[in-house]
């Protein structure tokens, strides 16, 4: 039975998959470092303490609910990057093996601590896919222990989930995903368009629906491939790499490509590549216990995911367990045709409420999302910015950016300097301003004509005020 437990012909596909998602994880602890104090900390914008007073351990399970400071959030987040590191050079390749499943356990608990009070910046799909897939790489073993192969083939089942489920609802979502007309937006209203975006919005509209038809053969026809024999599951896989190499290229995305290009790799057999890695032996009886228990609890937690994608009423980025397993995963089930922005704006005039019209008023220039016409957009992914995502749902979702938009203006009079940090430019140089307010723009990239013209790489026009001037009250003003 333990011979037949071990996929001795992935030992390159779980090595490959446990150093990509662990550098997933430095990313991921990474950003949690560098973000989490002007937005979650204790005078963020949505602070963890005040979270953690209306819920409970059961509903968002976290090591906070113990004690919470950022001093503390950042032993939490530096240990997890250390660890992260740590197995990215090979050390679960070296320790034995309860040694291995201890580290990779600690970096699952510590991301999901974070995660689990995260509120509506850590509300990403990619969230709960690394944790998914953090919790089944815990249990592939180190290099001389045979890769168990119900665990492969758990995270093979994941990337099913994944990519089905997003073909999915995009197929029963916006109409202009069956008509494929979708990618004659997509690449202009996408979150965060990256430095190609203007050029393959610019692709002939015949190649658009080429894209179309190619991504839903690759999520609703590709996926079932990768259960085949071999070679036709590492084919399935080298199609999704392929693809989702074609989303990295064309906008950012986060990590979420890195860690579906990593589940594919647990589809692919050593007769396609073969790294000088040693001969692993059996699996211990223990451990061999230890997969079986970890199989039948995931095949348990799948139940609902399949439910879900074959409802009508399919549900994307979702799940029912607090601790993200088994989820049902999707992506962009509707596109937006016109893409708005929203613009911070300052001014050191102290008229600016009573007369914003005739004041000067000067941008907050955001580091990832749409501001300034004449930037081109960046390369951002695979790393997260936060904030900047949160900016393009606010015009999508008015309630949301209400419960922390309001805030992120009275920081920025405020000159809050953690704040200030995670955008691009400060216009004010450190300064308090007089007044803040957003305003509403329509956000378009230039054609070719306007392009050489102008230098633009975008055209905005004025929709109006998305929240009007504000300024502190004057107790809170004074230095």
């Amino acid at each position: 039975m333990l011979d037949r437990f071990g996929a001795l012909d992935y030992v390159t596909a779980r090595w490959v998959v446990q150093h990509l998602v662990a550098l997933v994880y430095v990313l991921a602890f990474t950003v949690a470092l560098a973000q989490f104090r002007p937005l979650i900390g204790e005078r963020g914008l949505t602070p963890i303490p005040r979270f953690l007073a209306r819920t409970s351990f059961r509903r968002h399970p976290s090591l906070f609910h113990l004690r919470y400071s950022d001093t503390l959030f950042r032993l939490v987040a530096g240990t997890g990057l250390v660890l992260a590191v740590a197995a990215l050079a090979g050390a679960t390749d070296v320790l034995p093996l309860g040694a291995g499943i201890a580290l990779w356990s600690l970096l699952w608990v510590l991301y999901l601590s974070i995660v689990t009070v995260g509120q509506v910046w850590y509300g990403f799909g990619w969230e709960s896919l690394l944790l998914e897939a953090g919790f089944l790489v815990t249990f592939l073993g180190p290099a001389d222990v045979a890769p168990p192969a119900p665990i492969l083939w758990l995270l093979v089942w994941l990337l099913f989930r994944v990519e089905f489920g997003a073909g999915l609802i995009k197929m029963r979502g916006d109409p202009c995903w069956r008509d494929l007309t979708c990618l004659d937006y997509h690449h202009e209203t996408q979150p965060l368009p990256s430095p190609t975006s203007w050029w393959f919005h610019h692709l002939p509209r015949p190649l658009h629906r080429v894209e179309v038809v190619a991504n839903h053969v690759t999520q609703l026809g590709v996926p079932f491939l990768l259960f085949a024999p071999q070679p036709v599951a590492s084919i399935a896989a080298a199609v999704v790499v392929v693809t989702q190499g074609w989303l990295v290229s064309s906008g950012n995305f986060a990590w979420l490509n890195l860690l579906t290009i990593s589940l594919a790799f647990a589809a692919v057999d050593d007769s396609w590549w073969r790294l000088p890695l040693p001969a692993p032996g059996p699996i211990p009886t223990w451990f061999a216990v230890v997969v079986l228990a970890v199989t039948l609890l995931m095949l348990a937690l799948s139940v609902w995911p399949v439910l879900n994608m074959a409802s009508g009423r399919q549900l994307m980025n979702a799940g029912i367990t607090p601790v993200h397993l088994g989820n049902s995963y999707g992506a962009f089930g509707s596109v937006t045709r016109e893409r708005e922005e929203v613009v911070l704006e300052g001014t050191d005039d102290p008229a600016g409420g009573d007369s914003p019209d005739t004041v000067v008023w000067r941008e907050y220039d955001f580091r990832a999302k749409p501001g300034d016409p004449y930037r081109r957009p960046p390369q951002v992914a695979p790393y997260h910015r936060r904030l900047d995502w949160l900016m393009w749902f606010a015009p999508l979702a008015p309630r949301m950016a209400r419960s922390w938009l309001p805030a992120l203006l009275d920081r920025l009079l405020a000159a809050d300097a953690p704040t200030l940090r995670l955008l691009r430019r400060d216009p004010f140089q450190g300064e308090r301003p007089a007044w803040v307010r957003a305003r509403l723009y329509r956000y378009r990239f230039t054609t070719r004509a306007e392009r050489r013209e102008t230098g633009a790489w975008w055209h905005r026009e004025l929709i109006g005020d998305y929240l009007p001037a504000r300024t502190l009250p004057r107790e809170s003003a004074a230095p």
